[in-house]
């Protein structure tokens, strides 16, 4: 390929990423770490670091994302297990019912289990309308304990992302392998814990990784559920202090710290484990069939804990149908008068509207961008190449919370991007923000293409006279277009329904993304929340229907998109 274009695209991503990545965490740092004479002090880290409050928040930070994340395993590894190895009733349409609880954003999910579970909600209703419990009786199952609560959604909400990685992992592991451990007598749990387990341990990495990071940093869900001894949610509280308060800088200095730490640890000891495998063919594998009761057994466990995950989304949808439910086990009547309002309001009109036009601009900066940077990375031998797959996957490990606050720094009055203050107008920060928090999957699932495609494609065009830029774009380009409209649509659809930046960019109710307005709808008395959870089911919709698409086009393959 032409060197000329690599060095193009090098240096076009290395001014991007320095400009609006590198410089917004350098400004976090300054505020943090740099005193009122523009001298290095750790005081204000030294009094963060001492005070119950905010290293309580550390503190529940780090169990609730590490509890969140065990749970999505103990969820996500059976599943995947027996999905690799046995057939048995109703997989196919089980496997992607799987798929179902990543199309609403957890944050809303929360809306849905706090009617199921709350004081007067569907569940206590049960228990009296069953005779358990007498008549009037009340107990807050979420009130009782909010952190397993966030935690119990998290887990539902995210479990797919290791699911997928754990079947793409397991699909890769030669029979062999398994069968020469049998042979020797290691069988059972055994075997599976000796052998199987070490050799998906990275695939299990690249999902938990990205389930705990996210847990760690999540903002939504904790402010649903009013659990403000947080990290994240104690950052958001204190926004209104960013221009003379260092202890905010201080905070999401010491969040991503702890995000990059434990993204590194966990690359370090399980992200670069390989095993050289033998070609599939050197032994019959495969999915095998299982007696009727086992195989029923399978089916069962699927479907157990589909409906355990999607039961925040029926809350959502049946919340949404409501004119009132309180007290009972269904909404006592239905409308679809919440779906109208949720299309016709002040409030969501010109969000729907905002967030098409900041996740369309955004995806097409992702698309060309990743690209080209997938090309490169894969295709040419241009030194620094690892350094442009370094910075791609960057975002990965660092929190939206934190590049929120970050473009909030640099965007100050006095500062060299104060035209970009999100106060007056968030539009350019919002998109750049949904850019590069997305662009890793772009990347991802182009690279993979490019990885998948043989090169001597490209060269038989080039010894015919054509343009190695040119022969990419006219040979290699349509034979990857699945994976480039996967990554797309995947990159479109969560630029849609993102949390963190939306929440803490997007100030004037002129520019609310749709997220945003579903967070300010449901903080409204009276019909607010039934709004909010209409509005929550229609891009339950949308993201369903893209899922649905990367689903067909890539098959087993998605879950390489979500590797770290």
């Amino acid at each position: 390929m032409s060197r000329n274009f690599a060095r193009l695209v090098f240096a076009s991503t290395l001014l991007f990423f320095c400009a609006f990545f590198l410089w917004p965490i350098l400004q976090i740092l300054k505020g943090g770490f740099v005193d009122a004479d523009g001298r290095l002090t750790f005081a204000y880290l030294g009094s963060l670091l001492t005070d119950p409050i905010y290293l309580g928040g550390l503190a529940n930070s780090f169990r609730l994302a590490l509890t969140s994340t065990v749970f999505a395993l103990l969820l996500a590894l059976p599943l995947a297990y027996v999905a690799d190895r046995f057939r048995f009733p109703a997989k196919a349409a089980l496997g992607a019912l799987i798929l179902v609880p990543m199309i609403l954003p957890p944050f809303v999910g929360a809306i849905g289990l706090k009617q199921i579970l709350g004081q007067y909600g569907a569940l206590n209703a049960l228990l009296i309308d069953l005779g358990l419990r007498p008549h009037g009786w009340s107990f807050d199952w979420l009130g009782a304990n909010q952190f397993l609560g966030v935690a119990m959604v998290n887990a539902l909400s995210l479990y797919p992302i290791i699911y997928l990685n754990a079947v793409a992992a397991l699909a890769n592991i030669d029979p062999a392998m398994e069968e020469a451990a049998e042979n020797l007598g290691c069988t059972g749990l055994r075997r599976f814990w000796r052998i199987t387990l070490p050799l998906i341990k990275p695939g299990l990495f690249a999902g938990g990784t990205i389930v705990f990071i996210w847990a760690f940093t999540d903002l939504g869900v904790p402010l649903i559920f009013d659990y403000s001894r947080v990290t994240a949610v104690q950052i958001f509280y204190g926004l209104k202090d960013i221009g003379g308060n260092p202890f905010p800088y201080a905070l999401v200095a010491v969040m991503l710290f702890s995000s990059v730490l434990f993204y590194a640890l966990g690359k370090g000891l399980f992200g670069r484990d390989t095993h050289a495998m033998m070609a599939k063919a050197t032994s019959s594998g495969g999915p095998r069939d299982l007696p009727p009761a086992r195989a029923w057994l399978c089916t069962a466990l699927f479907a157990g804990v589909t409906f355990v995950a999607i039961l925040p989304h029926l809350g959502v949808v049946l919340v949404a149908f409501s004119t009132d439910w309180y007290a009972s086990v269904l909404p006592q009547s239905l409308t679809l008068q919440n779906f109208q309002l949720a299309l016709g309001h002040d409030l969501t009109v010109p969000a729907i509207a905002n967030s098409l036009k900041y996740a369309s601009i955004s995806t097409v900066i992702d698309l060309v961008l990743g690209v080209a940077l997938a090309y490169v990375i894969v295709r040419s031998k241009v030194a620094g190449r690892s350094i442009l797959d370094f910075l791609a996957m960057l975002p990965l490990a660092v929190p939206g919370l934190v590049l929120a606050f970050g473009y909030l720094a640099m965007s100050q009055d006095g500062k060299f991007f104060a035209f970009l203050n999100p106060v007056q107008n968030p539009t350019i920060l919002l998109i750049i923000a949904y850019s590069i928090r997305r662009l890793p999957y772009v990347v991802r699932s182009a690279a993979a293409g490019f990885q998948q495609t043989s090169e001597t494609l490209e060269e038989a065009a080039q010894n015919l006279g054509c343009p190695p830029l040119k022969a990419m774009v006219r040979v290699t380009l349509p034979l990857i277009m699945a994976n480039v409209i996967a990554g797309g649509l995947l990159a479109f659809s969560f630029a849609m329904l993102e949390v963190s930046d939306s929440l803490v960019l997007a100030q004037k109710q002129l520019y609310y993304p749709i997220t945003k307005a579903i967070y300010e709808l449901f903080q409204l008395l009276g019909d607010g929340r039934l709004i909010a959870s209409a509005l929550g089911v229609w891009a339950m919709v949308f993201l369903g229907i893209c899922i649905v698409g990367m689903t067909v086009l890539l098959g087993k393959k998605l879950g390489a998109i979500f590797r770290v």
